[in-house]
């Protein structure tokens, strides 16, 4: 449930950002692709052992979270010579909804509020999880960092954002499952910000990537903020 019984107050809301991976979708099946197939595939091209391909991706993986590469399949496949659009349709099975969001998609869009997609997922994985779900089909408009050349985490994706998409912060709601990307958010105005706590279906709580969600109103689900 939610921080608070009155959050949001949907009388004040025109405008539903949302992030896709971890809001929308099951942020599982990422997970089992960059945590466990990724390191697999890694250590066996370059005859290691699984801990000694985690130890070696460590390090590069750190060295970009939170720029655009970090989010770029183009990038890591150069980087760690694995064809990842190919692992992505591999692994496609995999792709579902998180429990609700798709009901609560059509639920605020029957209550006239205009509902944008705002995501680092990189154009081709998009296209993939698109045709899994059809989620796209159930927006209003659809964002990717790619398109803009930064991260959701950097100001000027914001900049970009109100060039195509104009939204009176003091009337929007954004979701993310990200602190950083919903700190990014807080700096653009944004006045309702909820952090999703269960990103992946499997049950774990989201780590607090930063040890800060002081001012985003806590929520395990996108349907908690219809309850």
């Amino acid at each position: 449930m939610t921080n608070s019984a009155k959050f949001p107050d949907w009388s004040r809301i025109d405008t539903v950002l949302l992030d896709l991976d971890g809001t929308l979708l099951d942020l599982l099946f990422d997970n089992r692709l960059w945590l466990g197939e990724v390191p697999r595939r890694y250590a066996a091209a370059q005859g290691l052992t699984l801990l000694e391909a985690q130890q070696r991706l460590a390090p590069k993986f750190r060295a970009w979270r939170g720029k655009l590469q970090w989010y770029c399949i183009d990038f890591w496949s150069r980087e760690l010579d694995i064809d990842l659009a190919a692992l992505h349709r591999e692994m496609a099975d995999g792709i579902d909804w998180l429990p609700g969001a798709r009901d609560f998609l059509l639920a605020v869009r029957q209550l006239g509020k205009r509902t944008v997609l705002c995501t680092n997922s990189h154009p081709v994985t998009l296209a993939i999880k698109q045709q899994r779900t059809q989620v796209l089909d159930l927006l209003d408009a659809a964002y990717s960092s790619h398109t803009f050349g930064a991260p959701k985490e950097d100001p000027r994706f914001w900049q970009a954002l109100h060039q195509q998409e104009p939204f009176d912060p003091q009337r929007t709601l954004f979701v993310d499952d990200s602190p950083s990307v919903l700190a990014a958010g807080a700096r653009d105005g944004i006045a309702a910000l909820a952090f999703v706590t269960h990103p992946d279906s499997s049950g774990a709580s989201h780590p607090n990537q930063h040890g800060e969600t002081a001012g985003y109103v806590a929520i395990r689900g996108v349907s908690d903020l219809l309850a």
